[in-house]
C-alpha cells in the first residue's frame, strides 16, 4: 500500500531480494500505475480490493503515517499480516489499537524499523550483548539530515504528521532502545519549527531506567553538505570502552588498551547516482523483509514488534510534549 519512494524500495526488495515472496500487487497513491508497470504486477485500484484479495497473504503499509492506523486496521480485517513503516502511528492510542487487533486476531504484525537490520548497527549491537564495553553509562545520538524541510516529501510536511524527529529521528529512539535494552524514564526536550508549524530540530535528553542517559540531536535544519557521518550516528560511552557507531560507515571500538579498532565499514552508497538501490541500500531493507516473510510463514513473533513500535512513539510523543510544557514527561510503557 502506497507508491512513493519508501513503497518502491519495498516493492524492490520483494521482487529482487526475498525469495520466500511474491510481490502480488501495488495500490494507493498517485505513483501507483506507474510502480505497478514498472515492477509488471498488478494495480489495485482501491486499498479495500487490495486488503480483500485472496492472492494477497501479507501486505507492505508504506503510506503517510497518519493513514497508518485505518491502512492496519483494513488489512487485520481482511485476514492480512502487516508490515507497518515507522512510525507506527501519530498517536498512542492509535498505536495500542492496531497492537491489539492485531493481538487478539492472530496476525503477524511487525513495524519498519530498518535501522536495526543495518550490519554497522548489528555489529555494534553484538559487542554490546558480548559486554565489550561494559555498562552504558551515556549515548550521543545524531539524525542530521541537511537541506531543511522542503527536501521531504509534501505530506511530511503537513501538521498531522508532526515532525522530522517523528517521521525520521523515531529511527534513532528505536535504534537506543534496541541497544540499551531499556525503556526510557524520562525526557526533556526543546524543538524548533518552520513557519508553518513543523517541528525541524528536536534536542532531547533521554533518561533510562538503568541510569543511562542519551542526548538526542534530530535536525533538517543543517546547510547543505551538513556534517560528516552524522545521519545515524551514535557515541556509546561504557563503563569499560566506547563505541563509535555510524550507520552508513565504519564501526569502531576502543577497549582494554585504549586504542580505536575498525570494526566494520559499510561500503558507501551514491544518494545521487544508482545507488539507491544497490546492495549497500538495499541490504537492511530485504533482511527485514524477510524476517516479516519468515514469521509469516513460520508463524512467529517478529523481530520488532507492535510494543516496539508503540513505544518509540511514546518516546517521540513524550519529546513534543516536554517542549510544549517546559518540564520533563514520562513516558508511557504499555
Amino acid at each position: 500500500m502506497g507508491s512513493g519512494f519508501i513503497a518502491r524500495t519495498h516493492a524492490h526488495s520483494l521482487a529482487h531480494g526475498c525469495p520466500n515472496a511474491v510481490l502480488a500487487g501495488i495500490g494507493g497513491g498517485s505513483r501507483a500505475a506507474t510502480l505497478a508497470a514498472e515492477f509488471a504486477v498488478p494495480l489495485f485500484h482501491s486499498l479495500e480490493a487490495l486488503a480483500a484479495d485472496a492472492k494477497v497473504d501479507a501486505v507492505i503499509i508504506a503510506t503517510p503515517h497518519n493513514l497508518h492506523r485505518d491502512h492496519a486496521l483494513l488489512c487485520a480485517r481482511h485476514g492480512k499480516h502487516v508490515l507497518l513503516e515507522k512510525p507506527m502511528a501519530p498517536s498512542v492510542s492509535e498505536c495500542r489499537e492496531i497492537t491489539e487487533t492485531f493481538r487478539s486476531t492472530n496476525l503477524r504484525l511487525m513495524i519498519a524499523f530498518s535501522q536495526r537490520f543495518r550490519q554497522s548497527n548489528i555489529t555494534a549491537h553484538e559487542q554490546i550483548r558480548a559486554g565489550r564495553i561494559g555498562k552504558i553509562l551515556m549515548v550521543q545520538e545524531q539524525a542530521l539530515l541537511p537541506n531543511g524541510l522542503h527536501a521531504y516529501p509534501q505530506w511530511q510536511q503537513q501538521p498531522q504528521n508532526l515532525g522530522i524527529l517523528f517521521g525520521y529521528g523515531i529511527h534513532n529512539i528505536d535504534k537506543l532502545r534496541w541497544f540499551l535494552q531499556d525503556e526510557v524514564e524520562c525526557v526533556t526536550a526543546r524543538v524548533l519549527r518552520s513557519t508553518t508549524g513543523i517541528e525541524t530540530s528536536t534536542m532531547a535528553t533521554l533518561r533510562w531506567r538503568n541510569g543511562t542517559l542519551a542526548n538526542l540531536w534530530s535536525s533538517v535544519d543543517l546547510p547543505a553538505p551538513g556534517f560528516d557521518a552524522s545521519a545515524f550516528r551514535s557515541l556509546i560511552v561504557g563503563e569499560k570502552g566506547l563505541l563509535d557507531v555510524d550507520g552508513y560507515g565504519a564501526v569502531r571500538l576502543a577497549d582494554k588498551d585504549g586504542t580505536w579498532e575498525t570494526l566494520f565499514v559499510q561500503p558507501a552508497i551514491d544518494w545521487r547516482g544508482g545507488g539507491m538501490f544497490s546492495d549497500a541500500r538495499m541490504g537492511s531493507f530485504n533482511a527485514q523483509n524477510q524476517a516479516f516473510i519468515d514469521a509469516v510463514i513460520k508463524e512467529i513473533d517478529p523481530p520488532v514488534t507492535g510494543t516496539d513500535g508503540l513505544r518509540a512513539v511514546a518516546i517521540a510523543l513524550a519529546a513534543y510534549e516536554s517542549a510544549s510544557r517546559n518540564e520533563a514527561i514520562h513516558p508511557p510503557t504499555s
